[in-house]
């Protein structure tokens, strides 16, 4: 064992402390050579549509120690975000990670607090950074191997007995851990309800999303009209899409999550269908104040509403 290293139970336990639902470190090295090969050839056949940002820092994406020099481990935390009350099925859909406030700024704030217990436990000085989808970290694959759960087909990290409504986040260190995790076999078994629920068909095969017909990414990520192909598979969704996690069988498993920052307002939920169709700007910015949901915009929610009209 090198001389800098940090208790892994420690930590561990810390992060349940704060909330976190689940908690795994693995050592920091390129990743397999299959992972890099497969997201080459997704970039390569354009899945990732006008996610252009997906191709830049390739180099650092495969390998973490080159997005903070001096790497040794990967503390890999989950936050449950399973609502536990949920929209109306009359009405217009949100994602459920998009409920309460924005999953950014709660999990910062957790892995800030994490981060911060760990310099305050070590005898001695190190450099740690931390993550939550505002990097080129594969996500899923350190959560895989720091051991949380595996990669299910429909590209979800999926926990035992919980399920898939998770965030992720990570602190790079650069110590190594007291002992790292293991990653899980995958147990979708021949199972393929993701696949067959996807309403787009954007599950063109296990573990291969095409983005440019997923309603999750033209719902919110893209910038222009929506393909009537896809449009007219909406149904009343209007900000994101869960039916392949709501099809998965271990999400029977869910659990209310216990954030209260990611519990919806009275307001959100008792929204009906004609408040969303007069919805003005300054609504907007009031119900969705601190929320994921700015990212698709007023312009971008109102286009999906129109988008969705047309199929009532």
């Amino acid at each position: 064992m090198n001389s800098k290293c940090f208790d892994a139970q420690q930590i561990k336990a810390e992060a349940l402390r704060l909330g976190f639902s689940a908690c795994g470190i693995a050592k920091a090295e390129a990743v397999s050579i299959n992972v890099d090969k497969a997201f080459s050839k997704w970039l390569d056949a354009k899945k990732h549509a006008n996610m252009h940002y997906m191709c830049n820092h390739q180099d650092k994406r495969m390998d973490p120690r080159l997005l903070m020099e001096g790497t040794k481990s990967i503390i890999s935390v989950a936050l449950n975000y399973y609502p536990a009350q949920h929209l109306d099925t009359n009405e217009y859909q949100f994602a459920w990670y998009a409920y309460g406030k924005d999953y950014h700024d709660v999990m910062k704030a957790k892995l800030t607090a994490l981060k911060t217990y760990l310099e305050s436990i070590s005898p001695y000085p190190i450099q740690s950074r931390i993550f939550c989808d505002t990097a080129p970290v594969l996500e899923r694959y350190w959560a895989w191997k720091a051991g949380l759960g595996w990669i299910g087909k429909n590209t979800q990290l999926i926990i035992p007995k919980a399920g898939s409504s998770f965030f992720l986040g990570e602190i790079f260190i650069d110590a190594d851990a007291s002992q790292y995790d293991t990653p899980l076999p995958n147990r979708c078994g021949s199972c393929t309800n993701c696949i067959d629920h996807c309403p787009t068909n954007a599950l063109e095969a296990p573990f291969t999303l095409n983005s440019a017909r997923c309603l999750s990414y033209l719902t919110i990520e893209h910038r222009e009209d929506i393909p009537l192909s896809e449009a007219q598979k909406m149904g009343k969704k209007i900000y994101g899409c869960d039916d392949c996690q709501r099809a998965c069988p271990w999400n029977r498993f869910a659990t209310p999550c216990q954030t209260q920052e990611f519990y919806p307002n009275d307001t959100f939920l008792q929204m009906k269908k004609e408040d969303w169709n007069a919805l003005t700007e300054d609504q907007y910015k009031l119900i969705f104040k601190g929320s994921a949901v700015k990212r698709a915009k007023y312009s971008g929610i109102m286009r999906n509403i129109k988008a969705v009209q047309k199929e009532d």
